[in-house]
């Protein structure tokens, strides 16, 4: 291992800074430090724009103080410093309270410069930045900052709070020496086939560039490795998975599966057919499937993976559907049994001959129908199981489990996922449904070990929806007429939802107001608020319920059900009802504080309404201005229904650690030079190369620096976790 690299911080750092990196940006080692690059560099000479700043981010900017002044409120009782700062492209408010006032006031005078660092908020419909951090970049300011930045490259560094970017930038400082000990984990053919330069350059360069050349060799560089490091891992795991036996599951002629296409009342679209073909064929393999179904809401996935289960039954085996909640697996099995009808009554009277049990396991059923439940799977009575993580548990035994399909991977643990397969007698086939569309790039990075099917036609029957923003602060009349559209769709016999960003009546929402919540932008709307204010106003006389997390599930269960039955007009809700609701007469949905959500969860959102033969209304409110990046990234929703169009503007946004960040659980670094929307081709050809060396040398016997790369990247023991999300 790197020896020098794996110091810890502390031994250089000092302990104060070194306890706020690693609980703040979880750095440990001088490693760590080496590998936090700069997000980007300032000119020493230009000042940031201020126009682009995003809301609800710690920022560090450059610019220039225009003017201060210091206004009292509260009765003369309370002073507040307010300070403009400028770039030429916009201004910037900054606010300081009560005593902090008078050396920001001494320090910031009109014309000095300074990097100034904090959290963007909102106030009266002005950008700000409450009580920042700012360290001062005039000649008297002290030879240190000048020093440390004397290039004409200022780097910035994702920073936190307490350890603003100048900071870091001197930690750097104290550990950029050892850089030329870095081991190098590309293959040295690899590396001179590319013309890259060797990583200690490539760090000097990214972190003390001269030139903006420097810092786009440096980038190649990190890229390629950071790239090529994962999918070597990704890579590895194939070539072990093709390794694994599995009994190959063939559907059988005139089986169970004959017997249910021979009764669909419609023909599966092109998409379904090709797809169902993919995964027969892996099924028909002797080695595990594993494959990614991606598809719409509403795109005919369930059906896709009951007809896979279906074949598997056929073949003697069993399968098992895991959801992410009770609801969604009660929702499933009562879809499924629907579907089937007497398919799945096996062994009962009035069953079809080619019949099978169709079984819900979930944590709060009676004990009576858990036994049941438990005896049909060790028999193999029941073929197809649907159940939340209480199927994971040991006293959970199959006769034969063939096929594992899980619904919503993204919120299901790595571990659970492995004790399910761990009780096959063999590894069971995995299909993995996401109804999240998710890009080429990511799907070659997060799930690189899955191959990946995409269902993109809706079926017929699916109506299109109309989205609209509705710019409540600009035009409060939208507003009123938003609520008048809500009593149009009820008058005509169908129902609507609002969704509000949280709940309300809960103590730990109730925000201490003190003078520097002033600068706070308000809370966001709550369901109970929400709820309280149609009823009593816009929605009177109509029947509005509320829905939300922490509701009892037995409450949750009665509304939703009241709800799909028609009894309630308006159903006011969190994000709950973002996965799996199916209530075909909904037809419109209005999205209070519509900016507080990510596009692809408006998306998912959205989804909810038009099921049925009407066509679906979505509103979007927002109190953002105009020219917000928010209402841009509201205006993209609207204008799209295409899911795979909008999470590349949702990655782009959010920046792709983040994305990346969540879903890789067990790798301890997430892509941090690496754009996974941009990169494409990077990730493509380093796949390829990834490939042709696993081939080669399945066990990177002579590449012992790729293995030390590949161990650091991955907790020794979680390999096989890396695509799990």
């Amino acid at each position: 291992m790197d020896r020098v690299l794996d110091e810890p911080l502390k031994k250089t750092l000092g302990p104060a800074t070194a306890k706020v990196m690693a609980e703040h940006l979880d750095l440990h080692t001088v490693g760590d430090l080496l590998h936090h690059y700069p997000r980007r560099y300032e000119e020493r000479g230009q000042l940031t724009r201020l126009d682009e700043l995003p809301l609800d981010e710690d920022v560090t900017v450059l610019a220039q103080v225009a003017d201060a002044r210091v206004l009292t409120f509260n009765g003369g009782r309370g002073r507040r410093l307010e300070i403009t700062i400028t770039d030429g492209s916009g201004r910037l408010q900054l606010v300081f309270f009560g005593r902090g006032i008078h050396k920001p006031h001494k320090d910031l005078l009109p014309g000095s410069r300074a990097m100034f660092a904090g959290k963007v908020s909102m106030f009266n419909r002005k950008l700000q930045l409450a009580h920042p951090t700012y360290e001062r970049l005039d000649a008297d300011s002290g030879d240190g900052v000048v020093s440390a930045f004397a290039g004409r490259l200022i780097p910035i560094y994702p920073a936190c709070k307490g350890l603003e970017s100048w900071k870091i930038a001197k930690a750097v400082d104290a550990v950029l020496p050892q850089a030329g000990e870095a081991l190098d984990p590309l293959p040295p053919a690899l590396r001179e086939g590319r013309g890259f330069v060797p990583l200690p350059e490539a760090l000097l360069k990214i972190h003390r560039p001269g030139t903006k050349a420097d810092i786009e060799d440096a980038r190649q560089r990190l890229k390629w490795d950071e790239a090529f490091v994962l999918q070597v891992a990704l890579a590895r795991r194939r070539h072990a998975d093709a390794q694994l036996p599995a009994v190959a599951r063939r559907p059988v002629p005139d089986g169970l599966l004959d017997a249910f296409d021979a009764r669909l009342p419609f023909t599966l679209t092109e998409g379904q057919q090709k797809v169902s073909a993919e995964i027969f064929g892996d099924l028909a393999t002797e080695h595990p499937m594993h494959r990614l179904l991606q598809g719409e809401v509403g795109s005919g996935k369930t059906m896709v993976a009951l007809r896979a289960m279906l074949a598997v039954v056929d073949a003697g085996g069993q399968a098992a559907m895991l959801a992410p909640t009770e609801v969604l697996a009660q929702q499933h099995h009562r879809s499924i049994t629907e579907m089937m009808g007497d398919l799945a009554e096996g062994g009962m009277l009035g069953g079809a001959e080619r019949a099978t049990k169709v079984v819900l396991l979930t944590g709060s059923m009676g004990a009576a129908a858990r036994r049941q439940a438990l005896l049909d799977l060790v028999t193999g009575e029941a073929g197809i199981v649907i159940g939340t993580h209480a199927l994971i548990e040991d006293k959970v035994q199959f006769h034969d489990l063939g096929l594992v399909v899980v619904d919503e991977q993204h919120r299901f643990g790595v571990e659970q996922r492995d004790a399910l397969r761990g009780k096959g007698k063999q590894p069971p086939h995995l299909l993995v449904m996401t109804a999240t569309p998710i890009p080429r790039t990511v799907a070659m990075t997060v799930f690189g070990d899955l191959e990946t099917s995409v269902l993109d036609q809706l079926p017929a029957g699916r109506s299109p929806i109309a989205t609209h923003v509705v710019p409540a602060a600009d035009k409060p009349h939208f507003l009123a007429r938003a609520w008048e559209r809500v009593r149009e769709e009820v008058e005509g016999g169908h129902q609507a939802y609002a969704v509000c960003p949280r709940i309300g009546d809960d103590q730990d929402e109730q925000r201490k107001k003190s003078a520097e919540d002033e600068a706070e932008k308000r809370p966001p709307l709550a369901v109970l608020d929400v709820a309280g204010q149609l009823t009593a106003g816009p929605l009177k006389g109509l029947r509005v319920e509320v829905l939300h997390g922490r509701m009892a599930p037995d409450d949750k269960d009665d509304v939703m059900r009241r709800f799909a039955a028609g009894e309630v007009d308006v159903l006011v809700a969190t994000t709950v009802i973002e996965v799996g609701v199916n209530v075909p007469n909904a037809t419109a949905m209005v999205i209070m504080d519509a900016d507080r959500f990510g596009v692809s969860q408006l998306h998912q959102l959205r989804g909810r309404v038009g099921r049925g033969s009407a066509p679906g209304l979505c509103l979007l409110v927002t109190e953002m201005p105009e020219a917000s990046p928010a209402r841009a990234r509201l205006g993209a929703v609207a204008a799209t229904l295409d899911g795979f169009e909008l999470s590349r503007i949702d990655l782009e946004q959010r920046r792709e650690g983040d994305v990346l960040g969540q879903a890789q659980s067990g790798v301890r670094s997430s892509l941090r030079v690496l754009a996974v929307i941009d990169d494409e081709e990077v990730i493509a050809a380093a796949r390829e190369e990834a490939v042709s060396v696993v081939t080669a040398d399945p066990e990177l016997e002579h590449l012992p620096e790729l293995r030390t790369a590949l161990d650091a990247l991955l907790d020794k023991d979680r390999e096989q976790y890396l695509d799990k999300g």
